[in-house]
């Protein structure tokens, strides 16, 4: 039967989250309902609510998210009522073909993110008649969701749920930008635009891959001094200014590689992304901008010239199935920090003040503690 649940949507671009009761539908054929203890605060909601993400309105937010199953449809084998669990925002089917070809962040379960709609062509939220999807078929500000079974990780008993809701997007995303999609070596110079959720964990996996310079640019104060406690070994406020360290700490070699993980993407980003690489050098860009503006504009002798490359990264190119738990196995044995990326948490009716605190630089990342 379908129950009651508090949860914070959007109606249009351009409005603010408005809090409000919707009714959940029982799951369906290999679809569980959770009972959501945390929720992550990941910018990409934020660009919702400003139309910079075209999604289906109206939606439920959220793409972060742990808590415990409550139900499971038929046909479910993945987990049972009562287990801890992980929301990965990419489910991981492990039968198509990218998730058997070792590429589980690009699985064909995730195609319908933008419209929060289930394989068969319907929704389980529901508000006065209107059918509304979770973001990324979540919809982790809403107290309940159904989500699909291949969405689910198991969340082991000794790691919180604030901890969780974390390592299902922003964490792996960042990390996997460094470690996966730039494949950072020892000794190389890596420079990271942008200090904020994700840019914070691809400092840390550049920094345990073993880069020699793990340089920062970010303008706020806050999120530099952050940058260091997550291993940034210099840090600028403008691009310049990196550039000009870059050049005289490698000997006018440049950078390996530059990662770009800004809250908003730029056109100025990717430039000076690219010139601060050098010969074989790689941009990865793992940020978004706005819908209407294309950020990538490049002379393609920039490219040539120095054998440079350009690429995006989905999910860091992670595999969730095997990157959540080895992760969290890491944060377990003290080489991940994820505790201190939690600045502030909030509760669901303070959303909209926890996204301001995060337009003003205030936050690495808030959280969304649910009330039950």
């Amino acid at each position: 039967m379908s129950i009651t649940t508090r949860a914070a949507i959007t109606r249009r671009a351009h409005t603010p989250w408005e809090i409000t009761e919707l009714q959940l539908d029982e799951p369906k054929a290999h679809e569980v309902r959770v009972r959501f203890h945390a929720a992550g605060m990941c910018h990409s909601d934020d660009h919702i609510t400003r139309g910079d993400a075209p999604v289906r309105m109206p939606v439920v937010g959220g793409h972060e998210g742990a808590g415990v199953v409550e139900s499971v449809g038929p046909h479910v084998g993945r987990v049972k009522p009562g287990d801890r669990i992980v929301c990965s925002y990419i489910p991981a089917c492990g039968k198509c073909r990218p998730c058997s070809t070792g590429h589980q962040n690009m699985c064909d379960e995730g195609k319908n993110a933008s419209t929060g709609m289930f394989p068969d062509g319907t929704f389980r939220f529901h508000l006065d008649g209107e059918d509304l999807g979770g973001f990324c078929t979540l919809g982790t500000f809403s107290q309940y969701a159904v989500v699909s079974e291949w969405a689910c990780v198991p969340l082991p008993d000794d790691i919180p749920f604030e901890i969780g809701a974390l390592v299902g997007c922003g964490v792996p995303t960042g990390w996997g930008s460094a470690v996966h999609a730039a494949e950072v070596r020892a000794g190389q110079t890596v420079v990271i635009y942008g200090a904020g959720g994700v840019g914070s964990n691809a400092v840390q996996g550049a920094r345990y891959a073993g880069a020699k310079f793990v340089v920062v640019v970010d303008p706020v104060e806050f999120k530099r001094d952050m940058a260091k406690v997550f291993g940034a070994t210099h840090t600028f406020a403008d691009a310049k200014s990196a550039h000009d360290f870059v050049v005289e700490a490698t000997w006018g070699q440049l950078a390996d590689h530059a990662i770009c993980t800004p809250g908003v993407l730029t056109e100025d980003i990717v430039n000076s992304a690219v010139q601060i690489t050098g010969k074989t050098g790689k941009v990865t860009i793992t940020a978004v901008g706005k819908i209407d503006e294309k950020a990538v504009h490049v002379h393609a002798g920039m490219l040539i010239g120095y054998q440079r490359q350009l690429r995006g990264a989905l999910f860091g190119d992670s595999n969730p199935l095997y990157d959540i738990p080895m992760l969290l196995g890491l944060y377990r044995a003290g080489d991940l920090k994820l505790e201190e990326l939690i600045t502030n948490r909030y509760s669901l009716e303070q959303v909209n003040d926890g996204y301001q605190d995060m337009l003003d630089g205030k936050n690495i990342r808030g959280v969304i503690i649910h009330e039950h």
